[in-house]
């Protein structure tokens, strides 16, 4: 095997399990999840087993990424297939927009952590894409399910996360004061 396809196979492994605890998932919980045994994953994550298509595919399921981002394929150019997900505070991000001073839109997986209301400038917008949402603003607490959106003010003490012990995966969009949502058109009259 030539060198390159050697470091692109051998990287897999620490992505796997970077992922894995990004999420919060225990080898246990992912094996549910997918189907493929603890010690395969164990053997995965560690780099003592080769990854097959077989193997990655429920993998890229469980964890809502593209096949690519776990194999580390090479960039096409177009900066819209090949999105970075950031880790932070338990939290995985991936931004799918880059306009300082204009919307911003993020794809986000939540894991459970414990509430801290906040208060910042500008208005966000939480659609759910998987999972249910808790949703603090002041002294309400909202669940949301997959297909409710919730849009506030953060100027508004608020927070979101997951609403029980498993992650949420929202659309998150976040703007400057003032940047609501218009609804230009409404669902056909029946």
């Amino acid at each position: 095997m030539d060198p390159e396809t050697e470091q692109v196979i051998t990287a897999i492994a620490p992505r796997l399990r970077t992922l894995r605890r990004t999420r919060g998932l225990t080898l246990e919980a992912l094996a549910t999840e997918t189907g493929i045994s603890v010690s395969t994953l164990s053997r995965l994550e560690s780099g003592k087993r080769r990854p097959t298509l077989e193997l990655l595919l429920p993998l890229a399921r469980a964890h809502r990424v593209a096949l690519d981002q776990l194999v580390g394929a090479p960039p096409t150019g177009d900066p819209r297939v090949h999105l970075e997900p950031l880790g932070r505070h338990g939290t995985v991000i991936v931004p799918l927009t880059r306009y300082p001073g204009r919307i911003q839109v993020f794809k986000q997986v939540l894991t459970p952590r414990e509430p801290r209301l906040v208060t910042h400038e500008g208005y966000e917008r939480c659609y759910v894409l998987a999972g249910e949402l808790r949703l603090l603003l002041g002294d309400e607490e909202h669940i949301l399910r997959p297909g409710d959106v919730a849009e506030f003010d953060t100027g508004r003490p608020h927070w979101f996360g997951p609403a029980g012990d498993q992650a949420v995966e929202i659309l998150h969009l976040f703007g400057p004061r003032g940047d609501q949502a218009v609804v230009r058109a409404g669902p056909t009259p029946g």
